[in-house]
């Protein structure tokens, strides 16, 4: 599948695994040629790519001078990167190649969660109130002015990692701790590097963006399907979409992402902005700036044919993109594999006979010899299974009791 050499050349950073990101290269390289910059060799990436470099993409001096390598001898048209890690250091290193469609800067304001609650609070956005906090006694002065419960999240990681809700002023502590603890090696910590936040209770709507000079366009709305468990309580194990979701031409939802846009500065590029569906309306709870995650983009292909993949890279190249939802409206459910606790893989199998219509697609990414760390002290998701249907009640009830689908056993970890 390499692209022929009259395509487009895209520096990709960061690949991720193949059960998860694996359309996101499908659909790709039907209009550019890529060339990966990760920090392991490609595997699975390899029918994808023209060419890759090993490199850790955390580290903004060799990434640079890794593209700079690549452009040295090849035309190199954009950078191209939806992982979450890595976006903000990709887009330093395209401006340093002088590929200036993406803003560092406004990628980096939707990455710093207190940076995004200053630029939207000045611009009347609503949203939680939130403050960043350095100390314990901190997280509870600004708790006892808010009220419990409240949430504490680490100010610059996603994926919810280190999420927590403390209900009672005595959880705090234990809460504070295990988010405090929580980092990511070569990211950036903050002194105050917690957010203690606002609870606001109502399910939560993501909606997938694409924003060229100003523009924005929403092209697809998730529906998050949250754990019941208290260590759960916040992973996504599941998303809906819906092709005909009304938010979609929702006059004042499409006013309000356009606003949120704005005021962060974010001209070009694409996100995955998430809100809390409130009384008093919806209530922005962050701006990720890239691709959503939990196969989001490939369920809005699924549903309506809209291909957020290609509106995102487009823009990464300069090219204003071409909205469209070409195919009849449907609905589609994914729901993710989680172990029962937190192992080393001896065993993982997604159970293909059980894939009957409108049970679509399933895949494992957890392999024997692997680790697994439920949250909130790691990221579990270890398969998926996905169901299409005409209607989301449909799709929902193809998928219950996820667990069902997947078979995953290992040893305890110490």
């Amino acid at each position: 599948m390499r692209g022929t050499m009259d395509k487009p050349l895209l520096i990709v950073v960061a690949s991720s695994y193949a059960a998860f990101r694996s359309y996101i290269f499908r659909a790709v390289t039907t209009r550019y040629r890529l060339w990966l910059l990760n920090p392991t060799p490609p595997t699975w990436e390899q029918p994808y790519i023209e060419g890759h470099t090993v490199v850790d993409c955390l580290d903004l001096d060799a990434l640079t001078a890794a593209a700079a390598a690549v452009a040295h001898e090849h035309k190199v048209a954009g950078f191209f990167c939806y992982d979450e890690v890595y976006v903000e250091t990709a887009a330093w290193a395209g401006a340093a190649l002088g590929l200036t469609t993406l803003d560092p800067a406004a990628i980096a304001r939707c990455r710093d969660k207190t940076a995004t609650r200053q630029a939207l609070e000045k611009a009347g956005i609503p949203q939680p109130a939130s403050q960043a906090v350095a100390s314990l006694d901190e997280a509870r002065a600004f708790a006892a002015r808010v009220g419990h419960p409240v949430i504490l999240k680490p100010r610059n990681l996603g994926g919810s990692l280190g999420l927590r809700k403390v209900e009672d002023p005595a959880d705090l502590e234990a809460a504070f701790e295990v988010t405090s603890g929580v980092g990511v090696p070569g990211i950036h910590r903050f002194e105050d590097g917690v957010i203690v936040e606002e609870f606001l209770d109502g399910p939560e709507v993501s909606v997938d963006s694409v924003v060229f000079e100003g523009d924005c366009t929403p092209m697809i709305v998730g529906r998050k399907v949250l754990g019941d468990t208290e260590a759960m309580a916040f992973e996504e194990i599941g998303h809906d979409v819906d092709g005909a979701d009304p938010l979609l031409d929702d006059p004042d939802v499409v006013d309000l992402v356009r606003r949120t846009h704005a005021a962060l500065g974010f001209d070009n590029g694409f996100t995955h902005a998430e809100y809390k569906v409130t009384p008093k309306g919806l209530q922005l709870i962050e701006v990720n700036a890239r691709l959503g995650g939990g196969m989001i983009p490939y369920l809005g292909m699924l549903t309506s044919g809209t291909n957020a993949v290609l509106a995102a890279a487009d823009v990464a190249v300069g090219r204003r993109p071409t909205v469209e939802f070409p195919d009849p409206r449907r609905a589609a459910s994914v729901r993710f594999a989680y172990p029962a606790f937190d192992m080393e893989v001896t065993t993982s199998r997604a159970r293909e006979e059980l894939l009957v219509p409108p049970v679509y697609e399933m895949g494992m990414s957890a392999v024997p010899g692997g680790t697994v760390r439920l949250p909130p002290r790691g990221l579990a998701r270890s398969g998926y299974v996905i169901a299409v249907a005409p209607s989301l009640e449909e799709s929902r009830a193809a998928l219950a009791d996820p667990a069902r689908f997947f078979e995953i056993t290992g040893r305890p970890l110490q």
